[in-house]
């Protein structure tokens, strides 16, 4: 199989795999031929990119790194808890969050076992999900990403399990966010902003009245939109003022938020979401855990398409631990023709260098 862009897909290509919405149902099968209609649709819905059957590329396979039943029932996990404290505005939520706290920690050392568990370089492409229901599917995915990262850092269990719980629950100052701020199409106006900004506080003030879980938990939602040139919000601190796992948890939260569809925008492949990053190393976030993160996450997605410095073309077949920007390519093309197919291995081929991918929302 092989990951292609929707709006360069060519007619009558065949899905490899079944696309989902966010309850885990499935919206279109494997096996199904994509018409221009179908393939209209799946643009008008956001999607930028779908693996489809290669007989070039057939035993390549992408591995999720939860399993369908794992991710359904995180996500469903969350989800009950965030509405509960959503539909509980006349109270803080601490209340409703002291209670789901033994189910929040028992999902987190789950999430913990699947991680250790899969050798991979943790890989989440974007979800097919309804809008509304971005910040679970957001939330859990900057769990994985923050788990990994604190992996890498080699923390203390007890140290995993607070960062984990502080990532999954670092926007749950948004549940005091009218729907129609948060789900907005178009810019926010000054006065929408500010609301949004409220959240971290929000949350901090919520999740420090909880008795069943560290009060650094808190401190991780207060400190997520921390920059550290003390750009961020909402109190504008700098450098050693960021706790480290605000410093984790933000480099997640963005990633997660530019390779994620949303309403105003498509989202990107993993190499883009992680130039933004560098874009911002030592302004904005911190430049050792992005590499740490480099470290646990692949760049280039199994199945992806690139193209070498040398003018070889192929589709990302596997990785290489700790290497994640030089994975092995099964080359497809030379210079434009096709050849026989044969793997080069980046790691190997120091003189080789990925210079480009096509599958993306921007051609």
């Amino acid at each position: 199989m092989r990951l292609a862009a929707t709006n360069t897909i060519e007619t009558g290509s065949v899905l490899a795999k079944p696309i989902y919405n966010d309850k885990g149902q499935v919206l279109l099968h494997e096996g199904v031929e994509l018409a221009d209609k179908l393939i209209h649709k799946l643009q008008e819905m956001g999607i930028t990119y779908v693996y489809v059957r290669d007989w070039r590329t057939e035993d390549i396979q992408y591995k999720n790194p939860l399993p369908s039943q794992m991710r359904k029932k995180a996500i469903e996990t969350l989800e009950s808890v965030l509405k509960e404290v959503e539909g509980n505005k006349d109270l803080s939520g601490s209340l409703v969050i002291e209670k789901a706290s033994k189910r929040l920690s028992w999902l987190i050392r789950q999430l913990i076992g699947e991680i250790r568990g899969n050798k991979e370089l943790l890989t989440i492409l974007s979800d097919v999900y309804t809008y509304d229901q971005y910040i679970f599917t957001h939330s859990l995915n900057v769990t994985l990403y923050s788990l990994a990262i604190g992996m890498k850092l080699q923390l203390l269990p007890k140290d995993l399990e607070i960062l984990g719980l502080g990532a999954i629950l670092h926007d749950v100052g948004k549940m005091k966010v009218p729907a129609d701020i948060l789900l907005k199409p178009s810019k926010l106006t000054a006065e929408e902003f500010d609301s949004i900004k409220k959240h971290p506080e929000d949350g901090f003030n919520m999740l420090r009245k909880v008795e069943a879980i560290p009060l650094l938990v808190a401190h991780c939602a207060f400190q997520h939109h921390e920059r550290l040139n003390g750009s961020g919000y909402p109190r504008g601190l700098q450098g050693d003022e960021i706790h480290d796992f605000g410093k984790v948890i933000a480099i997640a939260d963005v990633f997660d938020a530019v390779t994620s569809n949303r309403i105003y925008r498509q989202a990107m492949l993993p190499h883009e979401g992680l130039e933004i990053l560098y874009a911002g190393a030592e302004k904005l976030f911190d430049k050792k855990m992005i590499e740490v993160f480099r470290q646990a996450v692949a760049v280039y997605p199994i199945g992806v398409t690139v193209e070498l410095n040398d003018g070889r073309r192929g589709v990302v077949c596997r990785q290489n631990a700790g290497l994640s920007d030089r994975p092995v390519i099964r080359i497809l093309e030379e210079k434009g023709r096709n050849v026989e197919p044969y793997e080069a291995d980046l790691g190997h081929e120091l003189s080789s260098v990925i210079i480009g991918c096509d599958t993306t929302f921007v051609q």
